[in-house]
């Protein structure tokens, strides 16, 4: 059974850095790609970034381009997200999730099969 363990949200001001990450367990391994998805209260869950399983093929919003890196870590089985300027925009619940891959190689957009709790992240202005 996969499962996601999002950590590293918190509170920052608005300019700030915060690195998240995302602790896979139960198989997770070349047929995964992963990413990150965010829901803002009121609002549907929006795609933020993704990666497949080598780090050559990344995605990222438009909204989040150049500002936020993605990254994955694969003897750990795990995926970070480097988010930099924040803005107060950016507040949400960050969540992790992977697409089971069956052998195929991975494009965007990224359609998760499994999902993390999530992590909140706000940020002040």
């Amino acid at each position: 059974q996969v499962q996601l363990v999002e950590s590293g949200g918190g509170s920052v001001q608005a300019g700030g850095s915060l690195r998240l990450s995302c602790a896979g367990s139960g198989g997770i391994d070349r047929n995964y790609a992963m990413g990150w998805f965010r829901q803002a209260p009121g609002t549907e869950r929006e795609f933020v970034a993704a990666i497949g399983w080598r780090g050559g093929v990344t995605d990222y919003a438009n909204s989040v381009k150049g500002r936020f890196t993605i990254s994955r870590e694969n003897a750990k089985n795990t995926v970070y997200l480097q988010m930099n300027s924040l803005k107060p925009e950016d507040t949400a619940v960050y969540y992790c999730s992977a697409e089971h891959l069956y052998g195929s190689t991975w494009n965007p957009p990224l359609r998760p099969d499994y999902w993390g709790q999530g992590t909140q992240v706000t940020v002040s202005s």
